[in-house]
């Protein structure tokens, strides 16, 4: 869906793209890489409005420090 703005379900392109969020306490959605809100990787999420199916996505240059914390 990222990619080609269609939904791999339904075949439908109405998608939204929420934005991954960083919040204290850890709300959000987010993987943490250090011990602050600051060093989180946000996870965006893509959504079809016509069958509800979602699609997680992280962006391609915090890939680098996920490998780093977590292999």
């Amino acid at each position: 869906m990222k990619y080609s703005g269609v939904c791999p379900k339904c075949g439908k392109s109405n998608i939204i793209r929420i934005e991954g969020q960083a919040k204290a306490y850890g709300a959000g959605n987010n993987i943490p890489v250090g011990l602050t809100i600051f060093s989180y990787v946000k996870v965006h999420r893509y959504l079809c409005l016509e069958c509800g199916f979602s699609e997680e996505w992280i962006d391609h240059q915090d890939l680098p420090e996920l490998e780093r914390r977590y292999r």
